[in-house]
C-alpha cells in the first residue's frame, strides 16, 4: 500500500491511499465466496456457480462494492498512520480507480490539527466569584434536610385536603351533561398545586375529604391543545378515594440529634461549614474555567469546519447514548421535536468550538511550559478509574491497553495546564455588565 499527501487550505489535507491490485483481488475473491450460497444460476445447485460466471451474468463488478468496503477501514487507518498527519475529523472519502486487475484508489480528505499562536495565558483577569455564605443559604440546606427526613401520612377521613396534599381519586368531566373523550380517570393522583390540571381545577379540591364526591367547574383556556374543547366550560365530578400529606420533621434540638449533633446551632454551623468548602471549590473552578476561556480567546488558530462538525457528531451521539440510557431512542426524540441531524449538529457547534479551542490551547500551554506526567501519576488515575467500575488496578490497566494509557498520560497534562493557568489568574471584581450577563433571561408569563 503506498500513500501521498496533498496539504488542502484551511488545515485540511486529501490523502491517496493505494492498495495493490493483488490485494483488491483478494478482497474480490472473498466477498464472492461469502456470498455465492445466496447466488442461483441455471444449471448449478445455489451456492455452486463459478465467480467468472456470475460475473459475466451480472458484470464483472458485481462483488466490487463490498470488497472496497470490507478494504476501506484497515486501509484508511493503516493510511492515516502512514501519512504521519495529526487528524482531528472524520473522513471524506471518495474512491477513483476500482477494475479487474488494478489497484484500488481512493482519496480521504481530513482536518489536521491546527497551529495554535499563543497569548497571555498567566496573569489573565478574571471575575471574582462570592463566596460568602448567607443564613439563606444555610436555611435552605436545613429545608433540603429537613426535605429528606419526611414522611407521607395518609389523612383521617374527617381531615380535609390542603395545597401539597396529594390526592387519589377518581373524576368525570362532561360538558353540557355529556361526557367527553380524556375527560374520565380512574384512580389518577394529582398534587395539589402542582398546575398539572386545568387552571382551577386543583384550587376547588382543596377542603375535600376522603370519601367525598364534589363538581368541580372549569373553563378550558382558549389555547388547549384540543380544538373540541378549547374556551368550553365543563363540571368534573370527583370522587375522592385517599388524601396523603408529607409530614415535616419539627427543626428543633432532636432533629439535630439524629443528624449527629447536640443542638440545631451546632448542627447549622456544620451546614455552614460543609457550604463554605462547596463554594470555595466552586469559586476555584469558576476562577480555572474563565481562566482557560480567557486564555483561548487571547490565542489565535484556525479551526477546519470538518474538525467542528465531527465534535458536533460526536456530541449528539454522546446525547443519544444518554437518551437511551433513559429509555428513548434518539429516532423519537427527533420526532418528538421535530430536530433533525442537520439542526442539532448546527445547534451546538458552537459548544463545540468553546471545547476545541479551549483543549487546544490547554495542549499548546502544556507544551509550552514542558507539562510532564509521570509514571505514578498515570496508574494512580488508572487506580481511581478502576474503583468505579469495582475493578484491581492491574486488571483495569490490562483491559484498557497502551493507546488508552497515552490518552491518560495526555489528559493529565491537559489538567495539568488549567490548574497553571487558573493558580496565576487575577480575580477582580465583577462590573455591572458580568452580573447582567449572568443574569437568566426573563420570559413572559
Amino acid at each position: 500500500m503506498s500513500v501521498s499527501v496533498e496539504n488542502l487550505e484551511n488545515n485540511m489535507a486529501k490523502l491517496t491511499i493505494e492498495v495493490p491490485a493483488e490485494d483488491f483481488e483478494k478482497a474480490v475473491q472473498k466477498v464472492y465466496l461469502r456470498q455465492k450460497k445466496n447466488i442461483t444460476l441455471p444449471g448449478f445447485r445455489k451456492g455452486k456457480a463459478p465467480r467468472n460466471l456470475i460475473e459475466k451474468m451480472y458484470g464483472e463488478g458485481i462483488f466490487f462494492e463490498d470488497a472496497a468496503n470490507d478494504l476501506l477501514p484497515g486501509a484508511y487507518s493503516d493510511g492515516a498512520k502512514e501519512s504521519g498527519l495529526d487528524i482531528v475529523s472524520t473522513p471524506e472519502i471518495e474512491v477513483t480507480q476500482i477494475g479487474k486487475g488494478k489497484a484500488f484508489i481512493f482519496t480521504a480528505e481530513v482536518a489536521v490539527k491546527p497551529d495554535v499562536e499563543l497569548g497571555q495565558y498567566k496573569g489573565v483577569e478574571v471575575p471574582k466569584t462570592d463566596t460568602t455564605v448567607t443564613d439563606k443559604d444555610v436555611e435552605e440546606r436545613l429545608a433540603q434536610e429537613q426535605k429528606k427526613n419526611s414522611r407521607t401520612i395518609t389523612l383521617e377521613d374527617d381531615q380535609e385536603a390542603a395545597m401539597d396534599d396529594t390526592l387519589t381519586l377518581d373524576y368525570e368531566g362532561k360538558i353540557d351533561g355529556v361526557a367527553f373523550d380524556g375527560g374520565t380517570g380512574k384512580n389518577q393522583t394529582l398534587k395539589l398545586g402542582s398546575k398539572s390540571f386545568i387552571p382551577g381545577f386543583e384550587e376547588q379540591l382543596v377542603g375535600v375529604k376522603t370519601g367525598e364526591t364534589k363538581d368541580i367547574t372549569v373553563t378550558f383556556p382558549e389555547d388547549y391543545h384540543a380544538e373540541d374543547l378549547k374556551g368550553k366550560e365543563a363540571v368534573f365530578t370527583c370522587t375522592i378515594h385517599k388524601i396523603e400529606r408529607t409530614e415535616l420533621p419539627e427543626l428543633d434540638d432532636e432533629f439535630a440529634s439524629d443528624a449527629g449533633f447536640d443542638t440545631l446551632d451546632a448542627y447549622k454551623d456544620d451546614l455552614r461549614k460543609q457550604l463554605q468548602d462547596e463554594k470555595d471549590k466552586a469559586a476555584e473552578q469558576a476562577k480555572k474555567d474563565n481562566g482557560v476561556s480567557k486564555a483561548a480567546e487571547n490565542a489565535k488558530m484556525d479551526i477546519p469546519e470538518a474538525m467542528l462538525n465531527t465534535r458536533a457528531d460526536e456530541m449528539i451521539d454522546n446525547f443519544a447514548r444518554r437518551l437511551q440510557s433513559q429509555g428513548m431512542s434518539f429516532e423519537q426524540y427527533m420526532k418528538y421535536t421535530g430536530a433533525d441531524r442537520k439542526s442539532m449538529r448546527e445547534q451546538v457547534k458552537p459548544q463545540a468550538k468553546i471545547q476545541i479551542r479551549n483543549e487546544l490551547v490547554l495542549e499548546k500551554v502544556a507544551e509550552a511550559e514542558n507539562i510532564e506526567v509521570s509514571d505514578e501519576e498515570v496508574n494512580t488515575e488508572i487506580e481511581n478509574m478502576a474503583k468505579s467500575y469495582n475493578m484491581s488496578a492491574e486488571d483495569f490497566g490490562k483491559m484498557i491497553g497502551d493507546d488508552q494509557k497515552k490518552m491518560i498520560r495526555e489528559d493529565l497534562k491537559i489538567q495539568k495546564a488549567a490548574d497553571l493557568i487558573g493558580s496565576n489568574a487575577v480575580e477582580v471584581e465583577k462590573t455591572e455588565e458580568d452580573e447582567k450577563a449572568e443574569e437568566p433571561e426573563k420570559t413572559e408569563e
